[in-house]
């Protein structure tokens, strides 16, 4: 894409020991955190440097991490952090590009605390990632319905990205099953008519990434 670069941000980090000190920089592609909470971190770069990094965050090391606009924060993925790394190969170059994705452990466990992140806030993906994950006895046709609800109760935070626009929803199954009760004692919610398993739009996280890429530039 034109202009990529522009959208990518910087993570830096200093290790000191008693004899040297050493600072590495890696570009960061996808982001999502709270103030100094990261909970998902892309990042790419050489062997040594994605290797160094992932052994700062199990460390649960802190990082200084410069957004695109120039503004800085420090932050980290705390404990039990997870980590996937790969290869990318591109073309021209004899070897591939290293990326490491870490996660945080609420991430990785994500919706089961109330709290629910996402990548971005479409009231149809929204929808099918709570019932998903709250364990919720929905229909995709009520998402504008409950949706509603969340969003008149303020119950939808934006929070730090790059290369995404995350959201945090709070909300738990015990409210989720109320509003739905609800919406059904008034009507505005029906069963479905034909029995039988739910059919739910796909949405692939790649989509979405690229979807979310092409509305920042």
């Amino acid at each position: 894409m034109e202009n990529a670069h522009l959208r990518l941000g910087l993570l830096e980090y200093v290790r000191m020991t008693e004899k040297a000190s050493t600072r590495i920089r890696l570009r960061v592609d996808r982001y999502m955190g709270e103030d100094r909470q990261a909970h998902l971190l892309s990042v790419f770069g050489n062997d040594s440097d994605v290797g160094a990094i992932t052994a700062a965050v199990h460390e649960k090391a802190t990082f200084t991490l410069t957004f695109p606009d120039g503004t800085t924060k420090e932050v980290t993925l705390g404990e039990h952090a997870s980590c996937y790394k790969g290869a990318v190969a591109l073309p021209g170059r004899k070897h591939p590009v290293r990326h490491l994705l870490a996660v945080s452990q609420e991430l990785h466990t994500n919706g089961t605390s109330g709290r629910t992140l996402l990548l971005r806030y479409r009231r149809a993906e929204a929808w099918a990632t709570l019932v998903s994950f709250l364990g919720l006895p929905a229909d995709s046709a009520w998402a504008d319905y409950v949706l509603g609800v969340v969003e008149r109760k303020k119950r939808i935070e934006e929070i730090d990205g790059i290369g995404c626009e995350p959201v945090l929803i709070s909300v738990s199954t015990e409210e989720m099953l109320e509003w739905l009760g609800e919406g059904l004692r008034s009507q505005a919610l029906t069963f479905p008519v034909m029995s039988g398993p739910i059919r739910w739009p796909e949405v692939s996280v790649p989509t979405i990434l690229e979807t979310v890429a092409e509305q920042i530039s």
